[in-house]
């Protein structure tokens, strides 16, 4: 997924209201940017940082320029838009390029099912169960090489797992998908000590019968490509 518009570096001054972030551009000028990621965006907001925000020109949007990655300065980065990774990954789905899910035909995105909910992609083909694929962006690094998820309780996402569950009982296959929003990890892991509940869920909805994949992605300025799988451990 390239980025519809040149990405501009800039300083970040502060992030606050979940929403939103102030930065300082290469000219100097002070702008504020939309932050589009509900989390608590642990490690990755601190003033000083650098990032990288895409402009837009767009009269329906109320702010002229999008946050859309941390630039570590080490030659690793980090996407903090959490919008990006359905919009990369429906591509490598649609493209059979994402192992084990390639021998599916049919990916349909933002599907109704459960109990008000939406599935990511539904994935279907003739004489194969069909396979919800619920996917979750993985940010957060609190040791070198390890990503965790979540990074704040996320009542929403105990709630999804619940769902995938229920979708097995019914004789379907069910996925939980986390990708790696960082060039720097190499394994994945739950952040139990954060949110206790969603671990509790994950444990329930594995032994149910649902499936786990990780994927990294590959980051650049001009793009966000989903990559390879990624180990994911339960327990260390």
């Amino acid at each position: 997924m390239r980025f519809s518009t040149p990405l501009m570096p800039a300083v970040l001054i502060r992030r606050y209201k979940r929403f939103l972030a102030d930065a300082r551009l290469a000219d100097g000028s002070e702008i504020t940017a939309h932050c589009a990621n509900p989390g608590s965006m642990m490690g990755l907001a601190e003033p000083g940082m650098k990032i990288w925000l895409e402009p837009n020109d767009d009269p329906k949007k109320k702010l002229n320029y999008g946050w859309r990655l941390v630039d570590h300065e080490n030659g690793h980065f980090t996407g903090v838009d959490t919008s990006v990774p359905n919009r990369a990954l429906k591509g490598a789905l649609l493209n059979r390029e994402v192992a084990g899910l390639a021998d599916y035909a049919n990916v349909r995105p933002e599907v109704k099912y459960g109990e008000n909910s939406r599935i990511d992609f539904l994935m279907t083909d003739d004489g194969k169960p069909d396979i919800y694929v619920e996917v979750k962006s993985v940010t957060l690094m609190r040791q070198q090489g390890l990503a965790e998820f979540p990074d704040s309780v996320t009542t929403r996402g105990a709630k999804h797992l619940t769902e995938l569950q229920n979708m097995v009982a019914q004789g379907h296959r069910a996925m939980m998908l986390y990708l790696v929003q960082r060039t720097d990890a190499n394994t994945v892991t739950l952040a139990e000590d954060i949110d206790p509940k969603y671990a509790s869920e994950f444990d329930a909805a594995v032994a149910a019968g649902v499936e786990v994949m990780a994927l990294s992605c590959k980051i650049t300025p001009a793009a966000i490509e989903v990559g390879d799988l990624l180990p994911f451990k339960r327990h260390l």
